[in-house]
């Protein structure tokens, strides 16, 4: 018999990711065994299917099964950094699914579709004030396709005033890994500036790369470990003096909504990860939103179609001159969206500023609970997200993975680890606005115990974990470097 040791349950079926057997099939339906016309004879299988026999209670089974194999925002605490993944109010879920939002086409006249172009278009109007820059597209389906969009626009702007020459992107290495990808498909070429000693972009960095060339400068703030950048508006008027525009990876808006605008600080363009920063439940691919807010500068260009109000009607505009044109096949991931316009009006405005104090005020009580505990690489107040390492660890043959690991026995999904990659075994915690106290507390009581074995060096645990659950500790270096991805249906393990 084998036991899920993460569940305490246990089954007398081997515990495989695929389940099935060979017994008599378990559905039945009526005529399927009556000869077929000669017109659909050649249309026929040659071979079986090879469907499970698996009756409805053992299909069920299986799947709950395997769902419990896995940790999700809904069975515990998701400290991801750089993540936000918070835990998503289920009235949200049931708004998106009414008839009327859910069951709609993309390509349905506009006359047939008003309250969903109003709800809309109330987005765009409230994430335009949100980050301070007014003019919106809701198309991109996700941040790294927001980054993509905003660097389309970048050029089309350049290419329009006479500078296509410009094709310099500066990036941070404190920014997040998609920016480099996202201004490389767009024909740019990346200068990485380095950060200096206290976690921020280097001024001296900045102005040496400022050139002729330089079309942009990407900016995530706060920065991928969780430090604002304070000299902000004047990095700005830097670019700008240099003939460059400066794009903000809105990835960490969670630690601004309500307290500081990114257009008031100067930012040009911005993507806002909607499904990260308001209300969708992500991860594993999707779904995601990127919308994106731009400056009048950039307005020109945004894509197509538009939503546009008159007087009390609303309407998709198709066609512009300077459009950079379809960036999408409809005007954006009405879902998350629509829940993202939910999470807004809940707090109203108002109180929309409780995101972020709560947020950066759960990083803080987190990193002053552990700061004694663990190496803090960049002192001082974070904002939505701390940094550890694990640089006293270490001493006793600890690593970050080897804390990562044993969290998962304590019940706690791991946070982020070896990233940003400017620190060295990093450790990055986002609690998000959506966690209580206690939550921290207990997740806060397992790191110190951890911190404590090492600390008297019993460490035995921590280099065997996890051993509770279905799946104890990888080969991750082997995982990635050769990895296995497909899944031979023949295969059972």
């Amino acid at each position: 018999m084998n036991t899920m040791a993460s569940t305490g349950l246990q089954h007398e079926e081997p515990l495989l990711f695929e389940y099935q057997h060979t017994d008599a099939d378990s559905i039945s339906l009526p005529g399927v065994d009556d000869a077929l016309p000669v017109s659909l004879q050649a249309h026929c299988r040659q071979q079986a299917a090879g469907i499970p026999g698996l009756a409805e209670p053992e299909s069920v089974r299986h799947f709950v099964r395997l769902s419990q194999w896995n940790h999700g925002i809904e069975s515990g605490f998701y400290p991801l950094g750089s993540c936000t993944m918070k835990y998503n109010p289920r009235v949200n879920e049931q708004l998106v699914r009414l008839p009327g939002l859910a069951h709609v086409h993309p390509d349905q006249p506009d006359d047939t579709v008003q309250g969903l172009l109003a709800l809309l278009h109330g987005l765009q109007q409230a994430l335009g004030e949100i980050v301070g820059l007014p003019h919106v597209t809701l198309q991109p389906a996700a941040g790294a396709h927001g980054e993509l969009t905003g660097m389309m626009l970048i050029r089309a702007a350049l290419d329009a005033r006479g500078e296509s020459h410009r094709r310099t992107v500066l990036i941070p290495d404190s920014a997040h890994g998609t920016n480099p990808a996202s201004a490389s498909l767009c024909g740019m070429r990346c200068v990485e500036l380095k950060s200096g000693s206290d976690g921020r972009l280097d001024l001296d960095a900045l102005d040496a790369a400022l050139d002729g060339d330089v079309a942009a400068l990407m900016l995530t703030n706060p920065n991928t470990a969780g430090v604002f950048e304070r000299n902000i508006a004047d990095i700005c008027a830097r670019v700008h003096a240099a003939g460059g525009f400066v794009y903000g990876d809105g990835a960490n808006l969670n630690a601004l909504i309500g307290k500081a605008r990114p257009g008031d600080m100067g930012i040009d363009c911005l993507h806002i990860n909607v499904h990260k920063t308001f209300s969708t439940p992500h991860g594993g691919g999707g779904p995601g939103g990127g919308p994106v807010a731009v400056n009048d500068a950039l307005a020109p260009f945004l894509p197509v179609p538009r939503i546009i109000r008159e007087g009390e009607t609303y309407r998709l505009q198709h066609t512009d001159g300077q459009s950079i044109g379809h960036v999408l096949g409809s005007i954006g991931q009405v879902g998350v969206l629509l829940r993202a316009w939910a999470y807004i009006l809940a707090f109203g405005r108002e109180k929309l500023h409780l995101i972020a104090e709560d947020a950066v005020l759960n990083a803080n009580y987190v990193l002053a609970r552990l700061q004694d505990a663990y190496d803090v690489p960049f002192p001082g107040l974070c904002k939505h997200e701390c940094l550890l390492t694990d640089h006293r660890q270490e001493k006793q043959g600890i690593k970050t993975l080897d804390i990562a690991k044993r969290l998962i026995d304590m019940g706690f999904h791991p946070m982020t680890v070896y990233f940003p990659l400017i620190v060295h075994g990093a450790m990055l915690i986002e609690p998000t606005e959506t966690e209580s106290k206690a939550t921290l507390d207990a997740f806060c009581d397992a790191m110190l115990e951890i911190a404590a074995a090492c600390e008297a060096g019993d460490t035995a645990a921590l280099h065997e974990a996890p051993v509770l659950p279905f799946r104890q500790r990888l080969d991750e270096t082997t995982a990635a470097r050769k990895p296995v991805l497909t899944w031979p249906q023949t295969e059972q393990a």
